[in-house]
């Protein structure tokens, strides 16, 4: 890695450690490898929102032309979020694609993603089915997004009607993940998610 991408990364990597806003944000950074191309980041789900109490785990890695590109950044923690895929981890946020500029830093990066989780942006979507349910029916949105919140990011438990229909189709022999999915994208209509799952 080119030695101004190393140094730089270095510095960033201590500016999140040694910052107050960060650590009263509860975001964290460790690193992967020795050589700073790869990170592994910590957010905290923001408070008054569905991800509240929950862990998010993030990928980072550093490309050798940074800072004048940005960082390749990823959720490794499943979450449901318009703007974040619920397959992938993919983030479609602007300062990490077009809007980039070499002054941004790993603290702006981690703090943007921790901001973006209190504020989605459904008309420029990562994830089609999630942005159709934020905004055709907030509720259930939100009920969704603290049920994954709960079962991937270890926030306080959810939705004791959702959790049900989880169980009943676990106890049909599928598996969870894959429950969730199917009802989570078919607006939690059992049969409807059942269908999808035995189509797979």
């Amino acid at each position: 890695m080119a030695n101004i991408a190393v140094q730089r990364i270095k510095r960033e990597f201590k500016e999140v450690i040694k910052s107050e806003e960060t650590s009263k944000n509860q975001i964290t950074v460790d690193l992967v490898d020795e050589n700073f191309t790869e990170l592994k980041g910590e957010i905290a789900g923001p408070p008054d929102t569905p991800y509240e109490g929950g862990k998010y785990q993030l990928e980072i890695k550093i490309p050798e032309t940074y800072p004048f590109n940005p960082p390749k950044v990823r959720f490794i923690t499943k979450i449901w979020h318009p703007n974040i895929s619920s397959v992938t981890g993919a983030i479609c946020l602007d300062i990490l694609k077009d809007q980039w500029a070499a002054a941004m830093t790993l603290r702006t990066v981690l703090l943007s993603l921790q901001a973006l989780l209190a504020a989605a942006e459904p008309d420029d979507p990562q994830d089609a089915v999630v942005a159709n349910q934020y905004k055709q029916n907030p509720e259930m949105f939100k009920q969704t997004a603290r049920l994954w919140s709960h079962v991937y990011a270890g926030a306080p438990v959810s939705s004791p009607e959702y959790t049900r229909k989880i169980d009943k189709l676990c106890s049909m022999g599928f598996e969870k993940n894959a429950v969730i999915v199917a009802l989570s994208s078919k607006s939690w209509d059992v049969e409807t998610a059942t269908e999808l799952l035995l189509s797979n």
